[in-house]
């Protein structure tokens, strides 16, 4: 299986630390954020991940090379002439580098999570996407999802922790340009071809220059 890391936002809310620097590099715990996720996905099992990338994006290749420093092989999707398509806009123009993957994992490049994410994962028949939900951190405090048995529904309950399996079927017919997800996956939800499941491990939204400096406390004094 590939995985995709989602790495083209602009940072917005991370400013001034993203006005020079594209959010997946900032540092956590003295490394890299996407660092992070690259060396987790590699000792789980994946070695081809594709890194899209927009905004100062040119960064990240230059920091990252080809993966072969952590025994992958990265892949770069160039979001930077329209920059940044949003996550469905991100995920359709990467397709022709991870087609051939069904499913494939999609991670937030903005998240720190100690979620187990599976090489080996299959989607079961019919099924378009198995995505990861979270308890609600006080920033999202109504949640985005909620769960019926393992089947994913449209109602508040749970937030969408940014990680998930996507079949490539999930996005035929969907035009190229900037878009979010959440409308495609709630169209899926409708006709039930979404699984999930609730995780209680580690996860943080790292979205703000605060949950940058708490996530830095927290580790320095863990380790």
């Amino acid at each position: 299986m590939k995985a995709m890391i989602l790495a083209a936002g602009l940072g917005t809310r991370m400013r001034p630390l993203t006005d020079h620097t594209p959010k997946p590099l900032l540092k956590v715990g003295g490394i890299p954020l996407i660092v992070w996720h690259i060396e987790r996905l590699a000792h789980e099992g994946f070695d081809e991940i594709v890194i899209n990338i927009a905004h100062l994006g040119w960064h990240i290749p230059k920091a990252l090379g080809d993966g072969s420093h952590w025994g992958v092989k990265i892949s770069y999707s160039d979001e930077q002439e329209e920059g940044g398509l949003e996550t469905l806009g991100g995920i359709v123009k990467a397709l022709p580098l991870l087609e051939d993957s069904d499913p494939f994992l999609v991670l937030g490049g903005d998240i720190w999570t100690d979620y187990p994410c599976d090489p080996h994962k299959q989607l079961s028949d019919g099924i378009l996407a198995h995505i990861i939900l979270v308890p609600n951190p006080p920033h999202n405090p109504d949640g985005d999802f909620a769960l019926e048995g393992n089947r994913v529904i449209d109602n508040p309950q749970y937030t969408f922790s940014g990680i998930g399996y996507y079949s490539p079927k999930l996005f035929e017919g969907v035009d190229y340009g900037k878009a979010p997800l959440a409308p495609l996956l709630r169209a899926a939800m409708k006709e039930g071809k979404v699984t999930g499941e609730l995780y209680e491990g580690e996860w943080l939204d790292i979205g703000t220059p605060q949950r940058l400096e708490q996530l830095n406390a927290e580790l320095m004094n863990r380790y």
